[in-house]
């Protein structure tokens, strides 16, 4: 009976240390990989701002966030585009 018991014991003493020590790897692991994907002065070209204001592409239609869209200044007017492509089509439309 008693030997059970000490078994018993003994399953919870390792089980309780294994998990302690699988917390710290994946403690480690997780602070290791938000390092090295945060860096310090870089934005990210997939992170799209929650507020602010939205304006229209003007050749595909796409509402864009002004804060990441892409701008170019036509007869002293700013224009938003959502891409690259879609600014030089614009631009190719007004070199005609």
């Amino acid at each position: 009976m008693f030997r059970v018991i000490f078994y018993l014991l003994l399953t919870v003493a390792v089980i309780s240390v294994l998990k302690s020590i699988v917390g710290i790897f994946l403690r480690g692991v997780a602070r290791a990989m938000k390092a090295s994907s945060s860096a310090p002065g870089a934005r990210s070209s997939n992170q799209v701002p929650l507020t602010g204001e939205l304006k229209k592409d003007p050749v595909c239609g796409t509402y864009i966030a002004a804060a990441s869209s892409i701008k170019e200044t036509v007869a002293g007017q700013t224009i938003h585009f959502c891409s690259a492509q879609c600014r030089d089509k614009y631009v190719a439309t007004l070199a005609r």
